[in-house]
């Protein structure tokens, strides 16, 4: 008999370096070659001009102050400037903390406070969310003593303070570096229903992107079309180091993500590699036009941040060149990626599993109840340990205890099966986490906003199927006597309070919810009579990897 547990090649090293240790290799070999293009921006930089950049944003950092350990915060969608401030902050040791674009002032509020971030780079306004007035209603509650806005004065002053810091300094700061130090704090939903900050070092993302890239075959040719979000792990470590410790060009389509921009962008930057959840992928395929580009230079790309439906990747094999797609499965707090299907894989593994065990990383697959690691074909809780696990939640050695066991595992909440050749299938989750087209959403988080509601006297979210989102937020909700509240009520009670992601796309009014003979409500059961009364056995059905 077998078990589910698997050890990652060690036959290429890990980096015993820090972020900007190499960038400097790569700019020193790669110099000339593009490193940068941002298509909606019109800007390009090449690796020397890119090195360049961000030791200017570097210096104008430390000029306005930013010591060692500080918290940034960057708030923003996808532009040339986050990924300056990226490479600039790993070059003077402050910790770059993410910030989700879709982030309401509650949310804003809170992670400023959590982490302590000191100096916040925002845009003023993108799409319909206006940046300014949010910062503006939360900026008296807050830590944060200075807010750089970009493509403002804001932004040129910062670069002006360059001039009092001298390129001796810079090189003195970052000789202070060590390769464990934090370097990045992201927010992911947790157990206490508000987010959690994974603590990430430079040995943890750096490493993590060196092997993804190895994973896709990346070399100094490539050019890697990134329309996903850098504030998540999927953008900047997937992304943008997968790219800087290859040689390959990061492009950005635009600062949101349009799947015509996207699209544009790889048929005119012949882009070789293509990233998107899944419905960004459905997004693609279903444009009208989608012969008329010239996807010709495809060749690989990662589909990640939520269940993959086999059919999908089917379809962006067979409809858009990218004959070596690959499937990443990871989480936050583990820099992301544990499992990935690589290139040389039979096209049936990379299209119905997430791949085997990266390296240097090591995984096994136990029984929830007793914790022993169960035989291979067998579902259990997925755990990992290696240099991928993160440092802990920043200031909360409680839930980081409960994340992380004394032996070094990362508890997931996912359920896997592993088969006899090691390769994994995600078949659930113990924890009632929902992934809805990539962001997760935690039911508590949800649940705890919508009591605030003076008509709301009980309610439970649940995640049920969906086609294009993977699930999508279901409340049942049980109103006072008398209440008239409506459906659209309790929308417009959630728009423009919490993310857009977290509104419940499913309300259904309800008297009692079904329990256990202890009185502990079965979501399952509720999950089970959505789906039937709803209609969505059809989604219910999609295979995913």
């Amino acid at each position: 008999m077998t078990l589910s547990g698997a050890k990652g090649p060690t036959s290429v090293p890990l980096l015993n370096e820090i972020i900007p240790q190499n960038l400097a290799r790569t700019v020193a070999a790669h110099g000339g070659r593009d490193a940068l293009v941002s298509v909606e921006q019109g800007l390009r930089y090449t690796y020397a001009e890119f090195s360049q950049a961000v030791d200017l944003v570097a210096r104008g950092l430390m000029g306005i102050g930013v010591a060692k350990g500080d918290r940034v915060g960057i708030w923003s969608p996808n532009y040339a400037e986050w990924v300056l401030v990226q490479y600039a902050t790993a070059r003077i040791g402050a910790i770059l903390v993410t910030i989700n674009p879709a982030y309401r002032s509650s949310e804003l509020e809170y992670v400023l406070n959590q982490s302590g971030t000191s100096v916040l780079v925002a845009v003023e306004a993108f799409l319909a969310s206006d940046y300014r007035s949010m910062i503006d209603e939360v900026r008296d509650r807050v830590p944060t003593s200075r807010v750089i806005y970009l493509h403002t004065a804001d932004w040129d002053g910062m670069l002006s303070a360059s001039k009092e810091v001298s390129v001796e300094q810079l090189e003195h700061r970052s000789a202070q570096l060590d390769p464990d130090d934090a370097i990045n704090i992201q927010y992911t939903s947790g157990t206490t229903g508000f987010p959690k900050g994974a603590t990430l070092s430079h040995r943890n993302i750096l490493n993590n992107g060196l092997f993804i890239g190895e994973a896709c075959r990346y070399t100094a040719e490539d050019r890697v079309c990134i329309p996903v979000p850098f504030y998540h792990c999927f953008g900047m470590v997937l992304g943008n180091l997968a790219c800087t410790t290859h040689g390959a060009a990061i492009v950005i389509p635009a600062a949101g993500f349009n799947p015509g921009a996207t699209l544009h962008a790889v048929a005119r930057e012949r882009c070789t590699s293509l990233y998107g959840v899944p419905t960004m992928f459905i997004a693609e395929l279903g444009e009208p036009d989608l012969a008329s580009y010239d996807l010709s230079s495809l060749r690989t790309g990662i589909m990640a941040g939520s269940p993959c439906p086999i059919e999908v990747m089917r379809q962006v094999v067979d409809q858009m060149n990218m004959s070596e797609v690959t499937i990443a499965y990871g989480m936050t707090e583990t820099s992301p990626v544990s499992t990935q299907t690589s290139a040389g894989d039979p096209l049936e593994k990379r299209v119905t599993t997430v791949g085997r065990v990266h390296p240097h990383v090591e995984i096994r697959i136990v029984d929830p109840a007793t914790g022993e690691t169960v035989p291979r074909g067998t579902s259990g809780e997925f755990q990992t340990r290696g240099y991928s696990v993160m440092l802990g939640y920043w200031n909360d050695p409680e839930r980081t205890s409960e994340a992380i066991d004394t032996d070094g595992w990362m508890h997931t909440g996912d359920l896997a099966v592993m088969d006899d050749e090691g390769y994994v299938n995600i078949v659930g989750r113990i924890k009632d986490m929902i992934i809805r087209g990539g962001e997760n959403v935690y039911p508590r988080e949800v649940e705890e906003f919508l009591y605030t509601h003076p008509d709301v006297v009980e309610v439970q979210v649940i995640g049920v199927p969906d086609v294009r989102y993977g699930e999508e937020i279901m409340a049942w909700i049980q109103l006072r006597d008398g209440a008239d509240t409506t459906t659209a009520d309790i929308k417009d009670f959630c728009r423009g309070t919490i993310a857009h992601y977290k509104v419940p796309r499913y309300i259904k009014f309800t008297d009692s919810f079904p329990m256990t003979i202890t009185g502990k409500i079965q979501k399952f059961k509720m999950r089970e009579q959505s789906i039937e009364e709803l209609s969505l056995d059809e989604s219910a059905q999609v295979r995913n990897a």
